[in-house]
Order: C-alpha cells, then structure tokens, then sequence
C-alpha cells in the first residue's frame, strides 16, 4: 500500500464529537498542503454542532453564525458525518482502531459541578445545564420539568451561562417568540410566574467571568428592572490593587455598568434582576414535601493567594433568600468515553498537548488525541477552541510523519461505512442535516423565527421520512 497521506491511501482520521472543537480540528487537518486526509466526524445527536447547537442562547442568534464556517469544512469531498452514531454503542474504541489512522475525541464537558451544599438535591433544584439544554430542544432535556410557578429564582455563578440563564428567565414572551427557543419551552416561559431572579456570585465585580457586552445587556431587557448593591459593586483594595497594576479596559468597563446599575431606581418593571456579589450558598432548605423554599448564603471577603489570585473567604456573616427555584451554574465536567484514560477529579481526558496519555506508564498512546474542554476542561469561549484544535493537530500531523499512527487493518472508507449501517440504520448524514436544516428554517419563516427547531430523534427521523 502506498504513503499514508497520499490520495490513494489519505490518513483516516476519526473525530468523535461534532462540536466546535471537532470542526476546527477537521478545519486545520484539511489546510495542510500535499497532504491527503479524510475525515469521519461523528456524534451521538443526529444534529451536528454541539453546543452551538443545544448550548448558546436562542437570544443570541449571531453567535451561532460561526455554523456557516463549519458547513464550509464538512462539505469538503474528503469529510463524512455519522449523526445518530453513538462511540461505545453503535461504535466501539476497538472498530475505529481498525479503520482509522488517528483518533481524536472532542465531546466537550457534558455534565454540571456541584455545589456541595446540604439540600442540594432539594426538589426545585437544577442543574443550569439541564435548563440550558431544555430550552435549547436537546433532545435528551426535552421532558424536563421546571416549576416556572414559583416567583423567586436564585441562579448560582456569575458566568455567560449563569448570565444567559438568568436573561432567559426575564425575557418576555415577545421577546424570546423572536428567536429559535424550542416551542415547549416558550410555551413555558410565555406562562412563567417569576419576578425576583438573583443572581449570584462568590467573588466581587472584577472577578465576574462574563463578558462587558452580556453585563450591558441585562440593562436593556424589556421588562426587567436590573439592581446592584452599592456596597457589593465597590471594589476591594486588593481588587483595585490588582486593576491598577494590570488595567483590563474591559473589566473596568464591566465595573462601571454594575455600578451604574447601584443608581439606577425602579421603572415600573414586573420583574427585578439582582445582581449579587461576595456570597456563596451554604444550604437550601425545604417544606415538607421536600420543595425549595429558601437558601442560606454567607458573605465574603478576598484573600491574596501565594500565586496573587484572589480568592473568596466566608464571613460569619449569612443571608436567606426566599427562592422556590434554584440553578447552579458553577462550571461543566466532562464524561468519561470507554476504554479512553480520565481524570476524574479534572473531568478531562488524561493527555499533553492533545496526545492522549496511558495512565500507568505515562507514554502517549499511538494514534489517540483530544481537543476542546474534554481535553482541557470548560474554559473559553467558542473561538478559543481554534487555537487549542491546532495544538493538537500539530501533534497529530507530527506523529504521522513519524510513522506513529495506527496501522489500520481495513482503512477503506467503504468497509466503515458498511459497519456503521449494519449497527445503526438510523444514522444521519451530512446531507440528511442540510435537509433537516432546511425544514427548521422554513417552520421558523412560516411564524417569523429564526427557526423552529425538531426536539426529537423520533421527530427529526419523520421529518425525513423515515
């Protein structure tokens, strides 16, 4: 057989997750000059995406513009997708290390981190990423339940999510008809008994890890009046220390909004958005039928750390907040794949640079990579992923020019295609997402929305006709 990387004999790459990750990986892989590579991309959802998809709000439809450059990569002639294709049920480690040169797992932190409190597991409890995933139609979180009854909503975190939860929570019906918020949940909302939403994070303003822009625009939410405390927007001398020494424009920017937002006085708004700061939740406490009724926060201080972070110390100072509902939304956690080495504690896959890392001795294991928060954990936002993609394609292509790669038994692109068929007819392509694509969007125009979406595998499969 001829040179892996040549037209005749590309390098077979299998990319498992069809996020954001796995697309740049797919992107940088194409770029290289006279060097050939096809690319299967697979992913247990029939829809391509990720959390671009089922993850970024539906209010923020610009940012899910980055999905026309992904459809640019997949409909190179050398790319493939298997939706609908579960790794581990339809496919195993064992099947790919047959029909593949290189394997690379981008499936991104999947799960939610504890709070660690008592009553957490309290009814009226969530896990933002549950409520993230239902609005956006995952077809996993579709038949969740939230008690939109209740007035008060305590969201824990002060990231984009816990942002975009707590913005979600205070739209109108006819804001939120503009966008492609799945049906159920808009009907939801549309009945939502919510009024006080307090959102709330352990560090003081210029630790606050969402963005200038999603802090400016709680501001100008239709019907939500958005309130600081003066005394939790002002900074802390270590915190105006640590600014000075390193001014950030975009922090001290942030800083002067949620100050802005102290001075501001009530316009006559139905529903009020409290922006806290220096608290952390020690309980949630419940009535008899083991319903959410309260929440024990207690205040903070900063400390310097050795490394000069700072870092949050509790008080004997404490706070209850009446909520009925609550969302924690204090970072994701990756799942484990089968027979993949995992770090538990991390929730990321055991690797250096992107080359995944047997656990006992320590040597990268041939022809496996990651990319993406699997790999490094839930930091940054979707275009960081472009440069830690290259990393690992680095390593991949260096590897392969090194000869280190799996040695396929059957690297035809035909023999795969078969094995998928046979243990998963259901499977979508490329093709079958374009069309499905094509029906969200005409739904959508028939109402004036950007899209409406398919919230089912069953749906999504009829659409088709199958």
């Amino acid at each position: 057989m001829s040179e892996v990387g040549t037209d005749a004999n590309p390098l077979r790459v299998a990319i498992i997750g069809a996020g954001p990750s796995g697309f740049y990986v797919a992107d940088h892989l194409f770029r290289q000059r006279d060097f050939s590579v096809a690319i299967d991309m697979f992913d247990r959802l029939p829809t391509p995406f990720g959390l671009v998809r089922a993850g970024v709000a539906p209010d923020h439809q610009k940012i899910k513009s980055v999905t026309k450059v992904f459809d640019g990569i997949a409909l190179r002639p050398q790319f493939r997708f298997y939706g609908n294709v579960e790794f581990g049920t339809h496919i195993t480690l064992a099947d790919l290390r047959k029909y593949y040169h290189q394997i690379c797992y981008t499936t991104g932190a999947q799960s939610d981190r504890r709070l660690g409190i008592p009553g957490e597991d309290l009814q009226g409890s969530h896990p933002a990423t549950e409520f993230v995933a239902w609005y956006n139609g995952h077809p996993d979180f579709r038949d969740c339940q939230f008690d939109l009854s209740q007035e008060r909503v305590a969201v824990v975190g002060i990231g984009n999510v816990a942002v975009d939860v707590a913005r979600i929570l205070c739209r109108t019906p006819d804001e939120l008809v503009k966008t492609d918020i799945a049906d159920y949940a808009l009907e939801a909302l549309s009945r939502s008994q919510v009024k006080e939403v307090y959102l709330l994070g352990r560090r003081g303003p210029a630790q606050a890890a969402f963005t200038t822009p999603e802090c400016k625009e709680l501001g100008e939410l239709a019907d939500a009046y958005v309130m600081t405390l003066p005394e939790e927007v002002e900074l802390d001398d270590l915190s105006r220390a640590a600014l000075d020494h390193s001014p950030d424009q975009a922090t001290i920017k942030k800083i002067e909004i949620l100050q802005e937002y102290a001075s501001r006085k009530p316009m006559g708004k139905s529903r009020q958005l409290a922006l806290r700061f220096l608290v952390s939740p020690t309980e949630l406490f419940g009535d008899e039928a083991g319903q959410v009724v309260k929440m024990r926060v207690v205040r903070n201080v900063l400390y310097a750390t050795e490394a000069g972070t700072l870092r949050p110390q509790s008080t004997d100072q404490f706070e209850t907040l009446p909520v009925g509902l609550v969302f924690r939304s204090v970072g994701y956690h990756g799942l484990p794949l089968p027979g993949v080495p995992f770090n538990e504690k991390w929730g990321v896959i055991v690797n250096r640079k992107g080359r995944v890392v047997n656990t006992d001795t320590q040597q990268p294991v041939a022809g496996e990579y990651t990319a993406g928060w699997i790999k490094r954990g839930p930091t940054g936002v979707i275009g960081t992923n472009k440069p830690d993609a290259a990393e690992t394609v680095a390593c991949m292509l260096a590897d392969a020019a090194e000869d280190l790669i799996l040695h396929a038994a059957q690297p035809e692109a035909d023999a795969l295609e078969a094995l998928v068929r046979k243990r998963q007819p259901d499977c979508f392509t490329y093709a079958d997402w374009q069309r499905l694509d094509e029906l969200e969007v005409a739904r959508g125009e028939a109402v004036g929305r950007p899209r409406v979406k398919f919230t089912s595998v069953k749906d999504m499969l009829a659409a088709l006709g199958r």
